[in-house]
């Protein structure tokens, strides 16, 4: 491990600096004149030994994690990590569709949605049962009754179901429904309920918060991680910007081919969320997949009109055979597949 220490530290620090690196087993060694870089060997890192150091405050940053890298981190030959939940094939060079209602209304209009999606590619599910809403008067879901409402759909229908879990003492009752527990934008600093989801032992999708950055996306991941839960699919959302009369957010296409080369875990995109607008989910989703996207997240509706939530972004079913007409067009190009198109070869 290197690290690089503040310059003209006090004698004090530098001997608090030195004395955490021996109690971890390290050998220390100076490589400049000026003593701000400092080489540690002789030890095995570990994640929480980097972490130990950035919150020293004689150390200016961590050069170079060496063994110590955190669970997120893609090693040098590290092949993508695959998450299946369903039907569904993140990563590996297969992609899959998930498309759904932004909130579960009505049990016979969800089965409607449900049996067209699905006749469309899509193999998981997505609708909330409980909703964050940024009014406390707005809509919130249906809660439990919402959860008893997907779990009609996924045994009549036969699709997963990928739904958002707000509160940890809800964790339990939604893994009976669920084949995916989503982490929404809003929940993703939160420590409490990001472990007691990674403990449960589903595979999770984790929306990166609208105002975070790259960085604070993957050590939310890391706290799922750190259960001994690997599968975790990272979800560009977009993030604030400043010109909401455009689009609703800003979708980091730029993040999105960045992760792929920082981390194993897979990357989908939500073009819908990003956009705010209907007409644009079509090319930010195009978007998503060209920057190496292992899936899309989007929000469909046969009324969007009569949506409680987020009907001004929701797409009709025909506008999503296009997306998904595009989506297997792209992945061809790039020689990956569509997840119902060859999920022998995700298991090859």
């Amino acid at each position: 491990m290197l690290l690089r220490l503040k310059k003209g530290l006090p004698q004090r620090q530098l001997d608090a600096v030195l004395a955490e690196a021996r109690g971890f087993g390290y050998e220390c060694k100076f490589l400049d004149e000026g003593r701000q870089l400092l080489a540690l060997s002789g030890a095995p890192g570990r994640p929480e030994h980097r972490s130990r150091f950035e919150d020293l405050v004689g150390v200016a940053s961590v050069l170079d994690a060496g063994d110590a890298r955190e669970r997120h981190e893609r090693a040098p030959g590290r092949p993508d990590h695959v998450v299946r939940a369903a039907g569904a094939v993140f990563g590996g060079g297969v992609a899959s569709l998930i498309a759904g209602p932004c909130a579960v209304e009505d049990v016979t209009r969800v089965k409607e949605i449900a049996k067209r999606v699905q006749a469309q590619g899509a193999t998981l599910l997505r609708g909330g049962a409980y909703k964050p809403r940024t009014s406390p008067y707005s809509f919130q879901g249906l809660g439990r009754a919402g959860l008893e409402m997907l779990a009609e759909v996924r045994a009549e229908v036969g699709i997963g179901i990928v739904t958002e879990v707000m509160d940890p003492r809800e964790v339990e009752a939604t893994c009976e429904v669920a084949d995916m527990l989503q982490i929404g934008a809003r929940s993703m600093s939160s420590s409490p309920l990001l472990l007691e989801v990674g403990k449960a032992g589903k595979p999770v999708l984790l929306k990166r918060g609208f105002g975070a950055t790259v960085r604070e996306f993957l050590l939310a991941a890391e706290y799922l991680l750190s259960t001994g839960n690997e599968d975790v699919v990272l979800c560009e959302r977009g993030v604030r910007g400043f010109d909401s009369g455009v689009t609703r957010n800003l979708l980091d296409v730029g993040a999105v081919a960045h992760l792929k080369r920082a981390t194993h875990l897979p990357v989908v995109v939500d073009p819908s969320h990003a956009a705010g607008r209907a007409d644009l989910v079509r090319p930010l989703a195009r978007a998503g997949i060209v920057a190496g996207a292992d899936g899309l997240i989007v929000e469909v509706h046969p009324r969007p009109a009569e949506a409680h939530s987020d009907g001004a972004q929701a797409i009709s079913v025909d506008e999503l055979a296009q997306v998904a007409a595009d989506m297997r067009a792209l992945l061809d190009l790039d020689e990956r597949c569509f997840a119902t198109q060859g999920l022998e070869r995700a298991s090859a």
